[in-house]
Formats: structure tokens, sequence, C-alpha cells
């Protein structure tokens, strides 16, 4: 069974190494890559940056987002940067001095909370939060990015969380499950019930079998559109809590094409090349 240890190794993906830095000292990085198919760049910025709130709390604040130079479709990146608000520059420039102002609002609200609580600290700790963009699979212009945030503000244990999003560059827009199948959601739901313990969340019985329902909070598994997808599965992807307890993980379920026969789209079936 999935322990706290599995929460420190999430954050430790989202954080940076450990460094002592003041609020005006802070970072901003940004990697070229160009992807698989060669039609569009990509790039990153990327803000860190820590404050000593008083002798008991430090906060810091890490955020990496991708950039998309020549994307131009403002649907497009709207639904790409669904999770940010008010953001109408989608340079690079834009999205750096975006993330400047979300990470000083952050500093301000803890600075003015701790006024009330801070004296109530009795040892020592160390508060973040944590976000990330990363592209996972760019397949015949399907363009696959993940978001991952996660932070901690006290009590047991960090928090974290996942949403998965697939785009369509040929179409200017975002997947929706009726872009791929057909199937009643009633049917869906019983496949990812069906399915739960196909992959290993790290949640097992005695014999060391997968056993992810063991720790269901949910008398049936919704299908959202938190998923994305491959040559051979449909993959539906579950925060903790989400449907689960948080000893469980994160739960990806699949659905493979042969579950789903009779139901795919026609279009889609086509470009993902499924048999």
């Amino acid at each position: 069974m999935k322990n706290i240890i599995a929460v420190l190794a999430i954050s430790s993906l989202l954080a940076v190494s450990a460094c002592k830095k003041t609020e005006n000292n802070n970072t901003v990085t940004g990697n070229a890559e160009v992807s698989e198919a060669g039609r569009f760049t990509v790039d990153s910025v990327k803000i860190e940056d820590s404050l000593k709130i008083n002798d008991s709390l430090t906060v810091k604040y890490t955020s990496r987002m991708l950039v998309f130079p020549t994307l131009k479709d403002k649907t497009l990146l709207d639904s790409i940067y669904f999770s940010e608000k008010n953001i109408t520059d989608f340079s690079k420039n834009g999205l750096r001095n975006y993330l400047q102002k979300s990470k000083n609002e952050y500093f301000n609200q803890i600075r003015k909370d701790s006024k009330e609580w801070g004296s109530d600290l009795t040892f020592a700790q160390e508060w973040y939060s944590d976000t990330a963009m990363d592209i996972k699979s760019n397949i015949n212009d399907y363009l696959h990015i993940e978001y991952v945030w996660g932070s901690y503000s006290g009590g047991a244990h960090d928090n974290y969380g996942f949403s998965e999003r697939v785009f369509d560059l040929k179409n200017n827009r975002k997947m929706e499950l009726k872009d791929i199948t057909s199937m009643p959601v009633d049917k869906l739901e019983a496949l990812l019930m069906k399915n739960i313990n196909r992959m290993n969340s790290g949640t097992t019985d005695n014999n060391g079998q997968v056993n992810n329902s063991e720790m269901l909070l949910v008398d049936k598994i919704p299908a959202t559109e938190n998923f994305y997808f491959d040559g051979k599965n449909l993959y539906f992807h579950y925060s903790p809590y989400e449907i689960t307890a948080f000893a469980a993980g994160d739960i990806t379920i699949p659905v493979s094409w042969a579950d789903l026969k009779g139901t795919l789209s026609p279009e889609f079936t086509k470009r993902m090349k499924i048999n």
C-alpha cells in the first residue's frame, strides 16, 4: 500500500533541488525543443523562488509552463492554459510575467494569512506550491500534455494531482471523449470498474497482486475527460481522493481499443491506425 513516501516522490518530481533564495532571487529558464513532426516549436519558462515568512515558516514557489511560439489559434491556446486566469499574452515574456504575478500573489497571501495563525506553528515548516506542464506525446498531430500540481500548507501530508489533456493540432481544439468513442457512459464506466486492477499504482494485496479496488471510495468510477491515449489503449487518470483513498496514490485505468471495438470514431481510428 502506498504511504507518504509516494507523495514525497511526486513532490520531488515537481520541486527543484533546495537552495536558499530571497524573494528577489528568482530564476527563469527556457529550453527549446522541436516536436516529433517538426511542425511547431516548444519552449518553456520556469520561475522558482522562496521566502522566509517568519522563524517557523518558509514558503517556496515553483512553476514551469510550456510555450508554443508557432501556435496562434486563441481558442486552442485558451484551452492549453485552461487552469490559468486572464492570460492574454501567450508569448514567452507574457507567460513569464504571468508567473511572476502568480508568485507574488502566492507570497502575499501567505504573508497576510500568517498574521492570523503564524504564532500557532510550533516547529519549523516549509510550505510550497509547485505546478508544471509536460509534453507526454505527439502522435499523428494529437498532442498530449500532462499538468501536475503539488502543494503543502501544513497538515499530515502533501497534496498532488494530475490533469491530462490531448489537443487535436489539425483542428485546433481539445479532444473530447465523444471524438474517440460513442460507447454509452454506463458501459464505459463498467469497463473502468472491470479494469481498475490492470495497472499497478503501488497498492497490492498479501499475494503481491495489484488491488487498487480495495481502496475504492465510489460505487462506480466516472468516465471523466481526464484521459489520454496511445497506440494500444485509452487511459483514464485519477488523482488521490478522486476515486480511492489517499494511500492508493493516483490511479490510471486502461481501456483497450478491443474493449471499444465498434464504437470508435472512424476518423480517429484512421488517424491512429487502429486495426
